[in-house]
């Protein structure tokens, strides 16, 4: 292979440097420069401060963050619920009633998420499932909109199990719900947890269908992003959101820690 020759490493390499630096790691290097300035009267951001962290690590800003978090968490744990066990059904189930599930939990990703909040909004607006001007509605709305991943994660992991194991445990007694619990399961936590890890930093980052939806008392922390720099603070809105990719990621780490730990048990 060309990739294994010394000019094809290089060829790669400066690939990957054309596509990378551009793309994703230059428009996150300048939010992070702006996070620390105060105003930009040239090509690159001046008047360096902390002062844009400090008000981002307090006050409204800190509630809209432990509303994200909040959010997130609970969504992910509801999807990942969900998901997991619509998986573990459908791996039960006839190729054409596989399909069909697989369609259904993979409608809200195939179209807009606004649209997505407007169903919400509209479903959920009237008795008896009044739920409009509450934080249940912002959770329900992420629910829906990362269980896809969800189910789809769990669902090629039950693909790649060795059916022998629970085979051995079927033959040696053990009921199906056993063999649920203390077989299956622990063979599918790696899988469990970087999809719950997968949901929770897609729930962080939701802004569309969270527009449409929260209520002034429930703002997670996109919603605050993107009012601050609607207003024109664009150096404190900077600020807040490499608070928002900083705590996703810490997340996301003690989430990997946690499935290499799983994987290894």
């Amino acid at each position: 292979m060309l990739v294994h020759s010394k000019s094809g490493r290089w060829a790669a390499w400066s690939l990957f440097g054309l596509l990378f630096l551009p793309l994703f790691a230059l428009p996150l290097l300048v939010v992070v420069a702006a996070s620390f300035s105060t105003h930009w009267s040239g090509a690159f951001p001046s008047g360096p401060t902390t002062g844009n962290y400090a008000a981002a690590v307090r006050g409204e800003s800190l509630q809209a963050l432990t509303t994200s978090l909040v959010t997130a968490l609970a969504a992910s744990l509801l999807a990942l619920t969900v998901g997991s066990w619509a998986a573990l059904a459908a791996a039960g189930m006839r190729e054409r009633a596989k399909r069909s599930m697989d369609a259904l939990f993979m409608l809200p990703v195939a179209v807009p998420s606004v649209v997505v909040g407007l169903a919400v909004l509209v479903a959920f607006s009237k008795p008896p499932l009044l739920l409009n001007g509450t934080s249940s509605i912002v959770i329900l709305a992420h629910t829906i909109l990362v269980t896809a991943f969800a189910h789809q994660s769990v669902s090629a992991a039950i693909l790649r199990l060795d059916p022998a194991y629970e085979q051995a445990a079927a033959s040696l007694g053990a009921r199906p719900a056993y063999v649920l619990w203390r077989v299956k399961l622990p063979l599918l936590l790696p899988s469990l947890t970087a999809a719950a890890g997968l949901c929770f930093a897609l729930s962080m980052g939701e802004l569309s269908a969270t527009m449409m939806l929260y209520p002034p008392d429930w703002m997670p922390l996109p919603v605050r992003i993107f009012t601050a720099t609607d207003r024109g603070s664009l150096f404190s809105g900077s600020a807040v959101a490499v608070v928002l990719m900083a705590t996703t990621l810490l997340v996301l780490l003690a989430v990997s820690r946690v499935r290499t730990r799983a994987a290894y048990r």
